[in-house]
């Protein structure tokens, strides 16, 4: 695990300074604090901080073949490389290190541009290869690990694992693209491939990028993506037997480190069985972390205690105070973008804890998306049902009517609160799973962004970016339709990015077994009935758990990972709420209607509405114009609507 950065002149061989790619390099000095290393030529440069994992004697980067040819930055683990390096000595190649990166290199070097499709894992890399004259970049299938780049005014790609490394260089444009604004008020988080700046992208998860030197620069090629085929003949029984088998080959593979490994344990489902299959794989007692709240309202120790007991982990825990809301600023600095999950506060401790006790934790993160465990699915399945019963022609005028019509009445008991309903009656599967999941509606982002951004916007919504994925998930079942497009969005964009940078933030190498992509592929292949059923998400999965975990454990309700937004807007962070929405760097931009915002901080106050996630986000927003753009930087127009709605 590790930080990578680089520059290559796409349209000759320029000599780049060695100053700059050492300030960009340093810029990540959290990601690899074990030692870092360059590598210049003409036209290409090279940056790695390393964060040493797997052979800790011989695996420095940039790391190269045998005559020097072609040469890696490598971020990430592939947790198969002890079976590429038979069948790639068998070609001929000789290994001089131990580690997973030497067998990505020669894999380029046999399988081209293919390499990719045999690596199981998680990675982010970049090479370069003088024979061919080819730079080449690649992430992994589900993008746990990151990759942002760069087209420069000279022709100079810079890239970087964060977003602060393109910064660090000197030459990327600060102009924030509104259409990332619009995306991160409604989602929480700029989705890729867009950044927060224009002149910046991410590359998108399973998708590479080749190069070839004086060509201009190519679009990203998709090698990898998710089909839903829901085909496979089996029953729970052998679903559970398979299932389990799998999550235990997944959890083995990422067991393999030369350092000291643990796990992240939350007290829920996921965190439990990912813990479970450590224990029976581990000579030892598996080392656990856990936060504490003390608000018991989110508290979920007394869970983990029983799965660490029941394990018998060395578990070690640590009390989030109610009132930790300090982390704003460090958060807004950590992300590079604005992002506004407050669950990265407790990400962000956990992380913490753990790395004073081991340097590689697994989590159980995408558990969710990959069998359908949130809530959320359960409610798009029923009101899928209900649309179903009409055809859109009919049910859009007619619900979409109702729904302006029908009194908002959030006071009221849950059978009179039929504004929703309606409104959901009148749109598509994806404008409706789009609505359930905005932070900030379209009605308050109408009346939030000023004519001066809606100008910029040119009518562009966030909207597209669910139904760009959902044209391309290949199925119209309701529940594999909202699990593509949250494996495409949220996954990426606000789990993995959440976890990658609070880890990164103190030199923690977190693994996901339950992201594992022959997992995944595997988990879409059953019928959307094992997964959700009669009213209980993750069916098979529970199921399946249920000879390792208590009963507590797999039925309770979800609580989360939340933090108790509303009482600190209206004790602790009030202060600073005001100072930060009703003046400052928000009214500057000229884009927010401060009178609006005044209202909504009133309102929260007062207790007449929860406003807590709306104010949160504008808070984030704040917070990272004030960290990351800084003074003297001001936004600019956008390119045109269009050019990334399609993309």
């Amino acid at each position: 695990m590790c930080g990578i950065t680089g520059l290559f002149d796409t349209r000759g061989a320029r000599n780049f300074e060695r100053a700059t790619l050492q300030r960009m390099n340093e810029a990540q000095h959290h990601r690899g604090p074990d030692g870092g290393d360059l590598h210049l030529e003409p036209g290409v440069g090279l940056g790695h901080r390393r964060l040493s994992i797997i052979d800790l004697a011989t695996g420095q980067q940039p790391l190269f073949n045998e005559d020097g040819s072609v040469v890696i930055v490598f971020n990430g683990e592939i947790y198969n490389y002890q079976e590429l390096v038979p069948e790639l000595q068998a070609l001929g190649h000789v290994f001089r290190t131990h580690s997973d990166t030497e067998v990505i290199v020669h894999a380029w070097e046999s399988w081209g541009s293919a390499c990719v499709q045999r690596l199981r894992g998680m990675f982010a890399f970049a090479l370069w290869d003088r024979n061919q004259q080819t730079f080449f970049m690649a992430r992994d299938r589900l993008g746990v690990k990151p990759m942002h780049y760069a087209l420069l005014d000279d022709g100079t790609l810079v890239f970087g694992s964060e977003l602060k490394t393109l910064l660090a260089h000197g030459g990327l444009r600060r102009d924030i693209d509104p259409l990332a604004v619009e995306e991160y008020f409604a989602l929480g988080y700029v989705a890729e491939p867009r950044c927060i700046f224009r002149q910046a992208r991410k590359l998108p998860a399973g998708h590479m990028l080749l190069l070839r030197r004086g060509q201009p620069l190519a679009e990203p090629q998709q090698y990898w993506d998710l089909r839903f085929t829901l085909d496979r003949k089996i029953g729970l029984q052998d679903a559970c037997a398979e299932l389990d088998a799998r999550v235990h080959e997944s959890v083995r593979l990422r067991m393999i480190a030369d350092v000291p490994l643990g796990a992240f344990l939350s007290g829920g489902v996921d965190s439990s069985a990912v813990v479970s299959h450590m224990a029976e794989l581990s000579q030892g007692p598996v080392n656990t972390c856990s936060m504490a709240f003390a608000d018991p309202a989110f508290n979920e120790a007394e869970f983990a205690r029983m799965v660490a007991d029941r394990y018998r982990t060395n578990h070690f825990v640590d009390m989030v105070d109610s009132d930790d809301f300090g982390l704003v600023d460090t958060l807004a600095a950590m992300y590079d973008e604005p992002y506004a999950d407050s669950s990265a506060v407790p990400t962000y401790r956990v992380c913490q804890l753990a790395r004073t006790h081991v340097k590689v934790a697994l989590s159980g993160d995408g558990g969710d998306e990959a069998f359908g465990g949130y809530r959320r699915y359960r409610m798009h399945m029923m009101e899928e049902r209900m649309r179903s019963a009409l055809p859109l022609a009919l049910r859009r005028p007619l619900f979409g009517t109702l729904g302006r019509l029908y009194p908002k009445a959030d006071w009221a008991p849950q059978v009179l609160r039929a504004k929703t309903t309606f409104e959901g009656m009148s749109r598509t599967a994806a404008q409706a799973y789009f609505h359930s999941m905005a932070r900030l509606r379209q009605p308050l982002r109408d009346r939030l962004f000023t004519g001066a951004l809606k100008r910029e916007l040119g009518g562009y919504s966030a909207l597209e970016v669910f139904e760009r994925h959902a044209r391309r998930a290949g199925t119209d079942d309701p529940l594999a339709l909202v699990q593509y497009i949250d494996l495409k969005t949220w996954l990426i964009d606000d789990i993995n990015a959440k976890v990658d940078r609070a880890s990164m933030e103190h030199g923690l190498e977190v693994r996901e077994p339950l992201m594992d992509h022959e997992l995944v592929e595997w988990a879409a292949t059953l019928p959307s009935s094992l997964k959700v059923s009669a009213g209980e998400g993750k069916h098979v999965f529970k199921k399946a758990l249920e000879p390792r975990l208590p009963h507590d454990v797999l039925y309770r309700p979800k609580m989360g990972f939340s933090v108790p937004l509303a009482r600190w807007f209206r004790g602790p962070l009030r202060q600073r709420l005001r100072e930060s929405l009703l003046g400052g760097a928000m009214a500057d931009t000229g884009w927010f209607d401060v009178r609006l915002m005044g209202r909504l901080v009133d309102q929260h106050e007062s207790g007449a509405h929860d406003h807590s996630t709306a104010l949160w986000t504008l808070l984030m927003f704040d917070a990272f114009l004030r960290n990351v753009v800084g003074e003297g930087s001001s936004p600019a127009a956008p390119a045109p609507a269009q050019a990334l709605a399609e993309a």
